[in-house]
């Protein structure tokens, strides 16, 4: 397979770029008299307009049993299918054969917030959530243990439908 190249000529005039000029300009002058879209985001958490979507992937999040327990059966299968590899998980068992975690840590700085730990847990145990916030002043704070994920009450994420191809 050849290569093609096609020769572009110069023009040979000088060019002026007046009209152009004046082409930007009048698109610049024309965004003075349209209504203004800025947000004082801290003050003013939300817009008429603006909500966060309900498929956001945010902070995630550790569903608790009646008990307080986690939901989590230490599986596995988080961790092998995590992208990222930001899921560090110890499985456990107690007397009567239940597993359970005995660490469960997940590395928000590393996590792509993909989602497949929550689209493969056979438990339904692990969410991403919509919270979006997430400031610490130290970076240890960004590795979620266990009693953190698990005193998370943010609402949970719900995750593109492949049935409704649109998403709507």
């Amino acid at each position: 397979m050849a290569i093609g190249v096609k020769v572009v000529e110069r023009p040979d005039r000088e060019a002026s770029y007046l009209r152009a000029s004046l082409k930007g300009m009048a698109l610049t002058f024309s965004h003075i008299f349209r209504p203004k879209v800025t947000m004082q985001y801290p003050e003013d958490k939300s817009a008429p307009d603006w909500s966060i979507s309900p498929r956001w992937r945010g902070t995630h999040r550790m569903l608790t049993d009646e008990q307080g327990r986690a939901k989590c059966v230490a599986c596995g299968l988080c961790p092998q299918i995590c992208p990222s590899n930001c899921i560090k998980l110890v499985p456990g068992e107690d007397e009567n054969g239940n597993r359970y975690p005995l660490i469960y840590e997940i590395d928000e700085f590393r996590c792509i917030f993909c989602g497949y730990c929550q689209e493969v847990c056979p438990e339904e145990a692990i969410h991403v959530g919509v919270h979006y916030e997430n400031s610490e002043y130290d970076r240890s704070r960004f590795v979620y243990d266990l009693e953190r994920l698990c005193a998370q009450t943010h609402a949970v994420s719900t995750l593109w439908d492949p049935s409704d191809p649109k998403g709507a």
